[in-house]
């Protein structure tokens, strides 16, 4: 046998690509935008995909620590989608690496800051969304109430999914 063969690590599965295709199918929804406010920009487009990446993150920690390989599988996914994204927009080679290295540490401050807003208080949540998902426009009256409802809700809808459901990609955002 090959020493490549043996080396060689496998790509996400196609549940993984499944899985990421489901949030961005949902993220695209165009109820966000324009029920709720949501930017239709690459940046609205961007914070409605991190934050569906984030709702099923958050799930499949809390349902089991061996789902990490999925979570991380998925984030791989997200990231080597976001490159090609700013690719195909014409982003050049050098400043790509630059671009998604800031994107990279932009989820990870969005996952803090959608903890924080889960576990505390209402206000916590609008201030998370408005700094985050609201941060280039003012958004309308009730805009940030319903999408911290909608985050809550989902928060919620997901825990009806065990690992098996999540990792087979056999699960649905609950209803808008």
């Amino acid at each position: 046998m090959p020493l490549n063969t043996i080396f060689r690590r496998s790509g996400p599965s196609d549940a993984t690509h499944e899985i990421y295709r489901i949030i961005v199918e949902r993220a695209r929804h165009p109820h966000f935008y324009t029920e709720f406010g949501v930017p239709d920009t690459v940046d609205g487009r961007f914070e409605m995909v991190t934050l569906h990446a984030f709702l099923l993150l958050r799930h499949l920690k809390r349902i089991s620590e061996s789902a990490s390989d999925t979570g991380q599988a998925l984030f791989d996914v997200m990231f080597e989608d976001m490159d090609l994204s700013l690719r195909e927009m014409g982003a050049g080679d050098m400043g790509v690496g630059k671009r998604v290295k800031a994107m990279v540490q932009a989820f990870y401050g969005r996952i803090a800051s959608y903890e924080a807003g889960l576990a505390g208080t209402e206000e916590e949540m609008e201030n998370a969304l408005s700094r985050n998902v609201y941060a280039t426009v003012a958004p309308e009256a009730g805009n940030l109430s319903n999408l911290a409802a909608y985050i809550r809700a989902q928060d919620v809808h997901l825990a009806a999914f065990d690992r098996k459901d999540i990792e087979a990609a056999n699960f649905v955002f609950g209803e808008l």
